[in-house]
């Protein structure tokens, strides 16, 4: 009886042992994961993130978003409302009138460099305003910041 029961538990410890350690399949094979490569690599595609970012945004918005921050992106349906895109990424705050309304979260499923964050939040917004709206993961503003709205659900 002591001997089964010191036997489980053995197998049990080693369980837990073999799911800690589990590599992923290209560590063992010496292949590179998917969507991970080299530095230079990742520099490069901030470098020519950071070319389009300066091909699509106008001379005011370009200057405005490295002296600032962030970049505003005016509503196409509400007047009073700005969007307001951070430089490096996070939460897109919105204003109606200057006074902060909301934080939105939209990520991309795969790693992008900063530059192509930016320039995904404003085609989205200018594209489908809406669709942005309803995709985003919403945060109401506090007196200390934001917090998480709970999920509504999808239209």
């Amino acid at each position: 009886m002591v001997v089964t029961v010191i036997a489980l538990e053995l197998l049990f410890v080693l369980l837990i042992v073999c799911l800690l350690c589990r590599a992923p399949y290209g560590v063992l094979a010496h292949q590179p994961l998917a969507g991970v490569g080299r530095r230079s690599d990742w520099r490069e595609a901030q470098e020519r993130a950071e070319q389009l970012l300066r091909d699509i945004l106008s001379e005011d918005e370009y200057r405005h978003l490295n002296r600032r921050g962030y970049l505003e992106v005016s509503s196409r349906t509400r007047p009073r409302r700005v969007y307001r895109v951070p430089r490096h990424q996070g939460q897109v705050k919105v204003y109606e009138g200057g006074v902060p309304i909301m934080a939105l979260c939209v990520q991309s499923v795969e790693p992008v460099p900063d530059g192509d964050a930016v320039l995904m939040h404003k085609l989205m917004i200018e594209g489908n305003e809406e669709e942005y709206l309803r995709i985003a993961n919403r945060f109401e503003p506090t007196l200390y910041g934001f917090i998480a709205i709970r999920p509504r659900g999808r239209m």
